[in-house]
Formats: C-alpha cells, sequence, structure tokens
C-alpha cells in the first residue's frame, strides 16, 4: 500500500491512541491532533520517539493546514459528564470542527472517516438499531450538544460525498471499553471497574435494567481500519458488539472479575437516557466481512487489569 500520511484528530483520545499505534505499526507517517481537553498525553507517550510520529496540539473548531492522504475525526468528548460540561464547545466542535476537516481533505484530497455515534438514534423506539432507523432525539436535551452536533455533522459529510466534492466515510461508534479510558470518563464500564477496584458502591440508575452493548477497543479498531480502507463505501455503518447486558448484569460481572466487596447503590435516571441500545451489524458484516470477536467477560479483565494498575500507580 505504501506510507500514507495519517491525521488522527483526537489523537491523545481513548479510541484516537489506538488508532495511532495501528497507523504507526502499518508504517505510515501519523500526525496526533489534539486540545487535550479530554485527550490525555499519556496515551501517546510511547510513540514520541518514533520518527513517523508526530503531536500537534490543535482545537479542529479553528482550521488545520497540513498535507495529508487520509483524515480520521475523532476529536470530540463522547462521554455524557465531559461533552455536557461545555455543550457550546461539543457542539461546535462536531459541527465546525467537521467542516474544517472537510475542507482538509477536500483540499489534499484525501478521504475522511468521521467517529459518528449510536447517540444518532437517541433514546430508540426500533431495536435493535439498523442504518435505516432515523432516531429519536430531544433536539433540546441535556445531550442534544452532542447527538444532534453528530447528526449535523453526518448531514455535511453524506451531502459532500454526494456532491462528489470529497471521499467520506461514517461509522456509528456504539458503546467501546477498554484501556486508556480515562478512570473520570464517566462511562458505565470505567465508572463500574474502577468503583469496584475502589471498593466503593457501584453506582446504578434507574431500576439497573437498562441496556448496552460494549465492544472492546482492538475489535472496534479492525473494523475502522476495514471500513477506512474499502473503496466505494461510504456509510453510514454501525460498528459495535450486538451483545446485549443489562447495568446489573454488568454490574454483577465487574463485582465478580474484580473479586470485590461492593454493593450496588440506585440513582435516579438521567434526563433522556436511553433505555435499550444494541447495534444491528448486519451491514459491517455484509460489506466488511467484519463482527467483533472479543466477549464482554476477557475485555473486562484486560481492562481491570490496566485500571489496577493506573489507580496503584496513583498511589
Amino acid at each position: 500500500m505504501g506510507q500514507k500520511r495519517v491525521l488522527v484528530a483526537g489523537g491523545a483520545g481513548f479510541l484516537g491512541s489506538f488508532l495511532c499505534e495501528r497507523f504507526l505499526e502499518r508504517g505510515d507517517k501519523v500526525y496526533a491532533v489534539d486540545c487535550l481537553h479530554t485527550g490525555q498525553i499519556e496515551n501517546i507517550k510511547a510513540f514520541e520517539k518514533e520518527p513517523n510520529f508526530e503531536f500537534i496540539e490543535h482545537d479542529i473548531i479553528k482550521p488545520l493546514d497540513i498535507q495529508v492522504d487520509q483524515i480520521l475525526n475523532f476529536a470530540c468528548p463522547a462521554s455524557p459528564p465531559h461533552y455536557q460540561e461545555d455543550p457550546i464547545w461539543t457542539w461546535e466542535t462536531s459541527i465546525f470542527g467537521a467542516h474544517n476537516l472537510l475542507e482538509l481533505a477536500i483540499k489534499n484530497n484525501a478521504t475522511l472517516l468521521h467517529a459518528s455515534t449510536s447517540e444518532c438514534y437517541g433514546d430508540p423506539d426500533v431495536h435493535p438499531q439498523p442504518e435505516s432507523y432515523w432516531g429519536h432525539v430531544n433536539p433540546i436535551g441535556i445531550r442534544s450538544c452532542y447527538d444532534e452536533g453528530k447528526r449535523a455533522a453526518e448531514t455535511l459529510l453524506a451531502d459532500a460525498a454526494r456532491l462528489n466534492r470529497a471521499d467520506t466515510k461514517l461509522v456509528r461508534i456504539f458503546n467501546t471499553y477498554g484501556p486508556r479510558m480515562r478512570a473520570d470518563d464517566g462511562r458505565v464500564v470505567s465508572n463500574f471497574v474502577v468503583q469496584a477496584l475502589k471498593g466503593i458502591d457501584l453506582t446504578l440508575y434507574g431500576n439497573g435494567e437498562q441496556t448496552r452493548s460494549f465492544c472492546f477497543v482492538q475489535d472496534l479498531i479492525d473494523v475502522i481500519l476495514l471500513m477506512l480502507d474499502k473503496p466505494g463505501f461510504a456509510g453510514p455503518v454501525n460498528i459495535g458488539n450486538p451483545g446485549e447486558f443489562t447495568m446489573k448484569e454488568l454490574a454483577t460481572l465487574v463485582l465478580e472479575l474484580t473479586n470485590s466487596g461492593s454493593k450496588l447503590s440506585f440513582g435516579p435516571l438521567p434526563l433522556d437516557d436511553p433505555k435499550q441500545r444494541k447495534p444491528d451489524i448486519s451491514l459491517a458484516k455484509e460489506k466488511l466481512g467484519w463482527e467483533p470477536k472479543i466477549a464482554l467477560r476477557e475485555g473486562l479483565i484486560q481492562t481491570i487489569e490496566y485500571f489496577d494498575h493506573w489507580l496503584k500507580a496513583q498511589g
């Protein structure tokens, strides 16, 4: 394939850092762009001495000019506590950031793969969710800065593809977990694992019967690279693990694997919190020949090991 120049926006983040690692492994020149709002320098520290790696501290709300062949847009807070912290900035990152990267892609005749989200489906009334489902989203709720920001970015990039202005690709990412997540990420896997390792009660919301589907990070990176290199397929395509678990089931498994004495604690359900979420991945199977391989138990063991080391390092 030859060496490519790859820009990973959000390159110091959870998913972005794994993408940087994969591109470096295949011999590409990698530019990790991150404003470090939620990204962490520790995630990319191992790449600092790599001759093919360059870190650029930059907020994609502002235009960027660099010569590249492929662009991956993973630059946006993805957990409710972080994207709700500054909702206008989140919206601007989703909209202006996608527009700036699109302009860069057009200038370079580069492929732009955009990380969209299962949040495009909102609190779904169709289950599981196929790509043809338009969603059930509150446009003025506390999650809307992210949900509607991502939906509008899809509109922009789908139009750019339709008008043959750029080679754009859309992936709708469902819950993903693994090493390099932030301990204060606010998503359920990191919350439960850190709470269990600290011996404090695991916080569930509502009755704990709402469901999610959890994809291990390495499975997700595999399908992103397949999508990036697949000619003639723009998506959107659901990527995630269709295994469905209630929050109680997840909490019970985390307690078992950590051998923790923590108990379960229940609080009120947050506004607009989806009751169920499960991807229909038929299209990913058909077009990309992909389905996840790593079961929840196996992925949690690796994630628990990471957070155990992290907590011990904090003293």
